[in-house]
């Protein structure tokens, strides 16, 4: 601990001598901003006024924003400071001003800007008798403004009159749209924004019938603040220099596809032809490299129906998401049709193709914690019209070599080779029909691959996989992916003498190559705010994955499947694996302040094994420890329960797998960036595994009542380096509480915690992407 101490009190005496240079770079006349309060005040008495949702929104609104700090500390502003005067030159000083941050000023004009946009917000949520002020306070060259709110009492809704017409069809559409409205509005705050949002309701509604050039500006809203006892009346109408297009209803004429379109297409229609039962689709695509009837399951719009906003939307998503093309646009121009009434429009799509047909290769390299090191190579084959109904359909040949290499034993070398396939065809085709969203392109998906694995000395791997399912979006928030059928398939052959020797004496290392057949279905349902539009606005965003997998229930029932009475069943030679496995991810993020983010997440799964089988299978288990889940710990080497499989470190034979039957997880972490691409994180991760049945060669692995008292818990900080396209992560972590050798259950570790323990101790972590 003297270690430790020793570093605490030199950071100390660091700080404090940084910390006196944060006004070092400043010139003559100027101060450092360090940012503002907002207080709100009652305009009577100037009591301050508790409104937290007003006070953060007021608060979102305050420019600059300030040098940014880490714990307090405005580290970014003291390496810029480092760098020197801007009039200075040099290497260091330009990566120095670099990777830091100026020091943020600010002018008595800009504050007063403030207070104007201040005071005109709290007019638009219908405090029109507010006043603000603004003082500002010079402490050693350090400027912190302080603006006061006095509010009145805020209006409210008193009465809403919308004043359309019962004769012209966008009147009477408005009036439908509205008929209910007023009711709803009175008793109300008055809010520019709810105005606002009425308006645009009140647009998406004419545009998905048919008024495809009206716009929410032609839509005014007079207020009258003179009725008193601090009331509105609001009347809404449309504007009387709206243009006669506005007012037209559109239906949809003809719809031309132009398939294979580019700058030069000729566009005089040449080559066009008709889709099957006069449909309206008129498709130029003189090679007819797609069936028209592709075009009638994707585009939407039918001949003759109202123009649809929703419509129009559908096909631009459908179209994007088929993966065949490169642009998609859609014009629409208005046109005469001859003896027909109303006004019409004609469709026209224009599409620019990916190429059909492209190869990609890949090669990495990769070294994992077990000391292997290795590398990979692929040939990826697409064609993204294989049956001319805009399938999509792919082939990967991989191969991979990898040596492990351990002290006082010999090398491990282990080569995999394998072909993936798969087929994604756009549309459901099933033997009974459900319902999808129209809006969102479900997917039929077949899947197949091959796997040959082998381990030098050991043993050699053939598996087979397989599955027919569906994919599908509920709505931006709400995906669905049913695999109706999916079948696995593993067989060790060639296992040498010395290995099976370890096999019959080590269940675990014989259940992770054991036999086996898995068939059955699984579905998985994705709740999602992150994939909604305004996911970046949003204070609180929420991720929920829920999975069940089941394997050969209805064939263990058909055959009377028991392997407790010796009554095992096997499909092509191999028992068939039964079970029930459902595991819950839930994530939340609540952002915190202008740029943090603190992440939560809980994990729960369970799988239980019956009839045909005593145990899960291997790779259907759950497992924890790695840079996903507890970072202070070694990938999938903790647990089931108290049970400790040795230290990796130091044992000469560590098998780090360790399944389990049951699974409790829960991790959190305050991420923030500091700058340019590089976040930095602090976390705290917790969670075990645990038997349903005894295994008496992991003794305390089986669930009980003391299960809290085997919950496994670390933290340590990170850094990801956000690149857009990627990201990457680099994670420390140390044990807080966790299986100690000599010790029954689980022990805190604070106590031993001097520096040599730690290094002893630590996990580094690196990864692709944010673990969770």
């Amino acid at each position: 601990m003297q270690g430790i101490w020793k570093i605490f009190i030199l950071g100390c005496i660091t700080i404090l001598v940084v910390s006196c240079s944060s006004t070092k770079s400043l010139e003559k006349g100027q101060k450092l901003y360090m940012g503002a309060t907002i207080n709100l005040r009652n305009m009577t008495d100037s009591s301050i006024v508790k409104n937290i949702d007003l006070q953060e929104e007021l608060d979102a609104l305050l420019r600059p924003t300030p040098n940014g700090s880490l714990l307090g500390m405005p580290i970014k502003l003291w390496i810029y400071n480092w760098g020197g005067p801007t009039s200075k030159k040099g290497f260091f000083r330009n990566i120095f001003h670099k990777i830091g941050s100026p020091p943020v000023v600010t002018t008595y004009g800009a504050l007063q800007k403030n207070r104007e946009i201040l005071q005109n917000r709290l007019e638009n949520k219908g405090y029109f008798w507010d006043t603000v002020t603004v003082d500002t306070t010079v402490k050693r060259l350090r400027l912190t403004a302080t603006y006061n709110a006095y509010l009145d009492s805020q209006y409210t809704i008193r009465k809403t009159t919308y004043e359309f017409d019962s004769i012209t069809p966008i009147g009477k559409t408005l009036r439908r749209i509205t008929r209910n409205w007023p009711e709803r509005k009175v008793g109300k705050p008055y809010s520019l924004d709810d105005i606002l949002g009425d308006r645009t309701r009140m647009d998406a509604w004419l545009k998905r019938r048919g008024f495809y050039y009206f716009d929410p500006n032609y839509i005014i809203t007079l207020a009258d603040t003179t009725v008193g006892h601090h009331q509105v009346d609001e009347v809404v109408k449309l504007k009387n220099s709206t243009p006669k297009d506005a007012k037209k209803q559109f239906r949809i004429n003809d719809i031309v596809v132009f398939f294979f379109y580019n700058v030069g297409t000729d566009t005089t229609l040449k080559y066009l032809y008709r889709s099957p039962k006069d449909s309206g689709y008129l498709i130029v695509d003189s090679a007819k490299i797609v069936k028209p009837v592709v075009f009638a399951r994707l585009l939407g719009f039918k001949k003759g129906e109202l123009y649809n906003i929703n419509t129009h939307s559908m096909a631009m998503n459908r179209l994007s998401s088929l993966g065949m093309y490169k642009f998609v646009k859609l014009r629409f121009e208005e046109t005469d049709t001859v003896g027909k009434p109303g006004y019409w429009l004609n469709a026209y799509y224009y599409l620019t193709p990916a190429t059909k047909k492209s190869i990609r290769f890949e090669t990495s390299g990769y070294t994992k914690s077990n000391s292997s090191n290795g590398g990979e190579m692929s040939i990826n084959w697409s064609n993204r019209n294989l049956f001319r109904g805009a399938e999509v359909f792919n082939v990967k040949l991989y191969g991979a070599l990898e040596r492990q290499v351990i002290s006082n034993a010999p090398n491990i070398n282990t080569r995999r080779i394998g072909i993936q396939t798969s087929l994604t065809m756009p549309r459901i085709i099933a033997p009974v029909f459900f319902k999808t969203n129209p809006d969102f392109l479900a997917q039929t998906k077949v899947q197949m691959s091959y796997e040959f694995y082998t381990r030098s000395s050991q043993y050699t791997l053939n598996s087979f996989n397989t599955s027919y399912g569906y994919i599908w979006r509920q709505s931006e928030t709400k995906d669905h992916q049913l695999n109706v059928l999916s079948f696995t398939y593993v067989r060790p052959t060639h296992v040498t003498d010395a290995f099976q020797l370890a096999l019959d004496t080590n269940v675990v290392l014989r259940r992770s190559i054991e036999k086996q057949f898995i068939i059955g279905s699984n579905y998985t349902y994705t709740y999602s705010t992150l994939n909604a539009a305004n996911s970046k606005r949003r204070k609180n965003n929420y991720l929920l994955t829920a999975n069940l997998d089941l394997s050969g229930n209805l064939l263990g029932i058909i055959t009377g499947a028991n392997v407790n009475k010796g009554n095992e069943k096997n499909l092509f030679g191999t028992p068939f694996s039964q079970y029930i496995r459902g595991e819950v991810n839930f994530a939340h993020y609540l952002k915190v302040g202008r740029d943090a983010t603190l992440a939560s997440r809980v994990i729960t799964g369970l799988g239980y094994s019956w009839g045909n089988s005593t145990t899960m299978p291997f790779a259907k288990s759950f497992f924890v420890g790695g840079p996903n889940d507890l970072r202070a710990f070694s990938i999938r080497s903790l647990g089931p329960g108290s049970y400790y499989a040795g230290n990796p470190r130091t044992a000469a034979y560590f098998l780090g797998d360790q399944p389990g039957d049951m699974k409790l997880e829960l991790n959190t972490e305050i991420r923030k960036p500091l700058f340019s691409i590089v976040q930095g994180a602090l976390f705290v991760d917790a969670g075990n595994t645990w038997l349903i049945r005894n295994d008496p060669t992991r003794p305390g692995g089986t669930f009980s009542n003391q299960f809290l008292k085997q919950v496994a818990i670390g933290g340590g900080a990170g850094l990801r380096f956000d690149a857009n396209v990627l990201v990457l992560r680099v994670d420390v972590g140390v044990p807080f509480r966790g299986p100690d050798p000599g010790y029954e259950g689980f022990q805190w570790h604070f106590k031993k915690m001097d520096w040599s323990w730690i290094q002893s101790n630590w996990i580094w972590n690196i990864a692709i992407g944010m673990p969770f």
